[in-house]
């Protein structure tokens, strides 16, 4: 997505209300805002913001911070978990991870970047499900996996 686009882009989701949908809380809520949202196609896209203030920052190579590879994850798993708790129309039931597979790191997220996390749902049931998702700095594809969640009841965590 160019600066362009972006700056055209309207939010679908705040901050607040994503909170109202996941469980996280700063540190660890690291999806700023949902952009477009799909859920006929099950397709979603959510942002985040990437500034020297991030505490991982002070810690994960200081000297040339990068945001580290499983934050992005955790990122793209949120978005998906967003994806999820939408599509299922479950409120008493939140996405917690089951597994990661063929996740790849392929370029650096820094500060000043803004992270899109692109996510295509690849099976919803009443269970849990699936998800494919693309982390993007640009044009460039920081990361990428699938993701399985299962639904599990509030209550019960």
């Amino acid at each position: 997505m160019s600066a362009a686009e972006a700056m055209e882009t309207s939010t679908i989701l705040d901050s607040r209300e994503i909170a109202k949908i996941l469980p996280h809380r700063y540190p660890f809520l690291l999806v700023d805002r949902i952009i477009s949202l799909d859920l006929e196609k099950g397709l979603i896209t959510g942002q985040k913001n990437l500034t020297i203030n991030e505490s991982f920052f002070q810690g994960h190579f200081p000297d040339v911070p990068i945001m580290p590879g499983v934050l992005i994850l955790e990122a793209l798993a949120q978005t998906g978990g967003v994806l999820l708790h939408l599509r299922s129309n479950t409120p008493n039931k939140i996405a917690v991870l089951l597994n990661v597979n063929n996740a790849k790191f392929r370029h650096p997220a820094k500060p000043g970047d803004v992270l899109y996390l692109k996510v295509e749902g690849l099976h919803f049931g009443s269970r849990g499900g699936r998800i494919r998702g693309q982390a993007l700095v640009g044009d460039k594809v920081a990361a990428e996996a699938e993701i399985a969640y299962a639904l599990v009841e509030k209550d019960l965590l």
